[in-house]
């Protein structure tokens, strides 16, 4: 009776591990669905990485239960075991096996993150994105146009429509120039499945090939002070004619010119500020 119980545990379990890997999140590494060009090899590493983790997991695991199993304790047996054993060759295989898959884990990290950071080829786009305390600044170095955002609280119902907002076209290789204004922040888009430093004096790049429109979440990577969850910015990936549309429609609005790097650390008002109505002056004001 005992030993059907354990099969029947046995076989409910590898179904239930053999189903849970059906659904879509979990052939991907539970890791969301990519819209970029370096999506599929982040998820291909991540992937290979989690298998050969498990796999000497699973040989690590059965080699104590074997060991914890084979050699217990005997009933009426008091002698003490032989406390030290010399075994040349396993002590040969438990050192060079580990070196070995460190030096293979080693390669592809190198080998995926040189791909990643690769910026030899010629982009369709080149956007200039400005990390400050607590917004992003976007340069469109090819149409000479920008939008400077502004920190906005995410509990306010209009977040969203008030948030910076990034636009890219699809299957355009993009190439971000990255730079803080004040302190050390982090571009990071989950959807892209990379990210990279921004450090105030210097400059860093990254080329991201988009490849499905639609509407995603940027955020601040990096602790950059008091309001750093609430760094926020969205980013819209539109079809050529819509990326040209905001273009021209970031223009008209006046924000024609490039944000420099070093503007001033305090926040910027929107393009159309002269439209805001000036403070009423007080008696003390005058």
């Amino acid at each position: 009776m005992g030993r059907r119980v354990l099969r029947a545990g046995g076989l409910l379990t590898v179904t239930a591990l053999a189903l849970a890997g059906c659904n879509t999140k979990a052939s991907n590494g539970y890791l969301p669905d990519t819209v970029s060009d370096s999506g599929e090899r982040v998820t291909d590493l991540w992937i290979g990485s989690w298998v050969a983790v498990l796999a000497v997991g699973a040989i690590t695991w059965g080699l104590m239960l074997y060991a914890a199993i084979r050699f217990r304790r005997r009933k009426g047996d008091d002698t003490l075991p032989v406390q030290l054993r010399y075994n040349v060759p396993v002590e040969m295989l438990y050192t060079i096996i580990p070196v070995f898959m460190v030096a293979v884990f080693f390669y592809y990290t190198a080998r995926d993150e040189a791909a990643l950071t690769d910026t030899s080829k010629k982009p369709d786009v080149t956007i200039s994105v400005v990390g400050k305390q607590w917004s992003w600044d976007f340069n469109y170095i090819d149409s000479n146009v920008h939008e400077s955002g502004v920190h906005v609280d995410p509990a306010d119902p209009d977040a969203r429509a008030k948030m910076p907002t990034l636009y890219l076209p699809v299957n355009k290789r993009v190439e971000f120039v990255l730079n803080a204004r004040d302190v050390i922040h982090s571009f990071w888009v989950p959807a892209f499945m990379t990210k990279l430093d921004m450090l105030p004096g210097k400059t860093n790049k990254l080329q991201i090939v988009p490849t499905q429109t639609g509407t995603f979440q940027g955020k601040c990577a990096e602790l950059c002070g008091a309001y750093h969850s609430q760094m926020l910015f969205m980013v819209k990936v539109v079809p050529q004619n819509e990326y040209d549309q905001q273009m021209a429609r970031l223009a008209e609005i006046g924000n024609t010119g490039l944000i420099p790097v070093d503007a001033s650390r305090e926040q910027m008002v929107p393009a159309d500020a002269d439209k805001i109505p000036a403070p009423a002056r007080t008696g003390t004001d005058q």
